[in-house]
């Protein structure tokens, strides 16, 4: 298999004062703003984000990140004991364009070219989730939900129509389901269901949850 290669070039400058153009030159290369998406619910190893971003290689990740932390949009951290290893984390201002990310994303679902049967890693799914949810079909539902995908744990906190997500252990949660990333997407979105994922506690609450995530109506090509 031929691997990715990392090609020196010089800086994109767009000369254009807009700061749209100036976030392009910050986050706009191919893979930077997946790899802030990545962040976006806490620090990261190496390993997992290459894990994640399916397609990517380890020369290319290695040159991003470096990338990053030069612009100040994440940086280097070391867990506490017993873990003792080297993570990535994006800086307050780099999460501050994570909801920005996740709008674009929304933006992105409309279009007829977008395929939701390829790999989804567990943080674009919850990202997804913060941001589909339809306030007005949720209502007055109120409740906390845990999610087991794969390795790595969230717990939601749904109230007045908004969708409050923090990666990790579940406790005290109404509902918890189980599932890999992709078969949690098909429940939500393709119409499986629910009993292809593993769900525990109020499966009234459940259903409900799953019904909450329209997805846009697609834009035609007209």
């Amino acid at each position: 298999m031929q691997l990715e290669k990392v090609t020196k070039q010089q800086k994109r400058i767009y000369d254009d004062a807009c700061g749209l153009a100036h976030a392009l030159e910050l986050i706009g290369e191919r893979w930077s703003m997946l790899i802030v998406r990545e962040l976006a619910y806490g620090p990261r190893r190496f390993s997992e984000l290459k894990a994640d971003l399916t397609g990517i290689s380890a020369n290319v990740l290695t040159q991003r990140l470096s990338d990053l932390e030069q612009r100040g949009i994440i940086r280097k951290a070391k867990l506490p004991p017993p873990a003792s290893v080297q993570v990535y984390e994006a800086t307050d201002w780099g999460l501050e364009a994570a909801p920005v990310i996740a709008r674009l994303g929304r933006w992105a679902a409309r279009s007829p070219l977008h395929d939701p049967t390829l790999p989804i890693s567990h943080v674009a799914i919850m990202m997804s989730l913060e941001t589909m949810i339809d306030p007005t079909r949720a209502g007055d539902l109120k409740g906390r939900l845990g999610f087991r995908l794969g390795e790595t744990s969230y717990v939601a906190v749904l109230r007045n129509g908004v969708l409050d997500i923090q990666r990790g252990e579940i406790a005290d949660c109404d509902v918890v389901f189980t599932a890999v990333p992709a078969a949690l997407a098909g429940v939500i979105y393709g119409g499986a269901p629910l009993e292809t994922i593993g769900v525990e506690g109020d499966i009234a609450l459940a259903r409900r949850f799953v019904t909450l995530f329209p997805l846009p109506e697609k834009v035609s090509r007209d």
